[in-house]
């Protein structure tokens, strides 16, 4: 009973001291695995068709009328992709801290791993 005790402050403690976007990337990388059919950010390359499942980390809108746009930041414990839906200013559901499931081809910009226009599904909170 003692040693169960042990491990279960252990892992309070761990949890309480560690830094939260490591453990953000831990929980992120344990359920993408379990996703059907999720890729890993990490492991794809530029012009892919992917899949992946992860969390919304920020969901900005373009105020010009000239580049009416969303842009989010989607992060699935290993790599951050940015998704841009050109022609939106706002999507039922696409908010800060949405985990979802993504696809599309995937892209550069900037040197940066990037979206456009991708299918999404909105999964559990």
């Amino acid at each position: 009973m003692a040693l169960a005790a042990t491990g279960y402050f252990r892992r309070l403690t761990r949890r309480l001291t560690e830094d939260i976007d490591q453990l953000d990337a831990e929980e992120m990388i344990v359920e993408s695995t379990q996703a059907s059919g999720a890729q890993r950010a990490c492991d794809c390359s530029r012009g892919e068709e992917v899949t992946m499942y992860g969390r919304l980390r920020s969901v900005e809108t373009s105020a010009r009328a000239s580049a009416a746009g969303m842009e989010a930041e989607f992060f699935d414990g290993t790599d951050a992709v940015t998704l841009v839906w050109l022609g939106r200013r706002r999507i039922a559901g696409i908010e800060t801290g949405k985990k979802i499931l993504v696809r599309g081809r995937l892209g550069a910009r900037n040197g940066l791993k990037v979206i456009y226009n991708p299918y999404y599904e909105l999964q559990g909170d």
